[in-house]
């Protein structure tokens, strides 16, 4: 498997993309490769992490011989998903509205849940009530980013490429707060030994998905159905406690979505 910066096309726009990835023998799939656990580098620059598992075990049930993993961004996915500069995302991306009317999604692989990390010796944020007046760290092109400027108005967002230099920011007193998933902020806080904490409850329930192209064919259904098959028959059990923590996706994504 590669990981690769190359965005050369593996096929124009249109038509079965299914029949495409299955005739080129390359899936191309978009990650940010700085969100561990779910998607990073390791010591040797090759990409690991939920996403990534996930990514190659996809390509196996698609009959896809080889992943090339391609680096990219929040706020370049879609752009690169329509421009045909990689075939799929499989980044944690949150389904919305306003993205399904750009791309296609599949059924959700992946729940997250959005918490708010403070300074660990930080009393007097206990809440998004607090954070009036603050500067509030988000992943730039995150639904945490939309959050903070719809729902908080009085904040002041600082946009950061990735959630681990949010949160360092958070650590060195640079921001105040950040609002990240509530495992991905642990899981780095404990990585980095960095001294933040959540602060309050969950603040919602994320459902995230694979986009790729509308006009994908049978790419769609096929996805779907590998989907399912990995979280019916333990594959994604497996992935899951392995990269989360012991955390068992499979149970999450069986659970009504509020």
């Amino acid at each position: 498997m590669l990981a690769a910066c190359s965005t050369s096309s593996g096929g124009a726009a249109g038509g079965d993309l299914l029949a495409q990835v299955r005739q080129n023998g390359v899936m191309r799939v978009a990650l940010t490769q700085a969100n561990p656990p779910w998607n990073f580098v390791d010591s040797k620059a090759q990409p690991i992490g939920y996403d990534v598992d996930v990514a190659r075990e996809l390509a196996e049930r698609l009959g896809v011989r080889e992943v090339q993993f391609i680096p990219s961004s929040y706020q370049n996915f879609i752009e690169g998903v329509r421009a045909d500069r990689f075939d799929i995302v499989i980044s944690g991306q949150t389904i919305t509205e306003e993205r399904a009317r750009q791309v296609d999604f599949s059924r959700p692989y992946q729940v997250n849940g959005i918490s708010l990390f403070v300074q660990r010796d930080d009393s007097g944020i206990t809440g998004v009530r607090d954070l009036s007046g603050k500067a509030v760290a988000v992943s730039a092109g995150t639904t945490q980013e939309a959050y903070v400027r719809e729902r908080i108005p009085d904040a002041e967002p600082k946009i950061y490429q990735n959630a681990t230099l949010g949160l360092t920011d958070v650590a060195r007193g640079n921001a105040d707060a950040m609002l990240v998933s509530r495992f991905q902020g642990a899981y780095l806080a404990s990585a980095s030994n960095l001294p933040v904490k959540p602060a309050g409850e969950l603040l919602n329930r994320e459902v995230n998905g694979m986009s790729f192209r509308k006009d994908a064919g049978q790419f769609k259904a096929a996805v779907d159905q590998a989907i399912t098959d990995m979280i019916n028959d333990g594959t994604m059990s497996a992935i899951s406690k392995k990269w989360l923590g012991g955390l068992d996706m499979a149970v999450e994504l069986n659970q009504p979505t509020p």
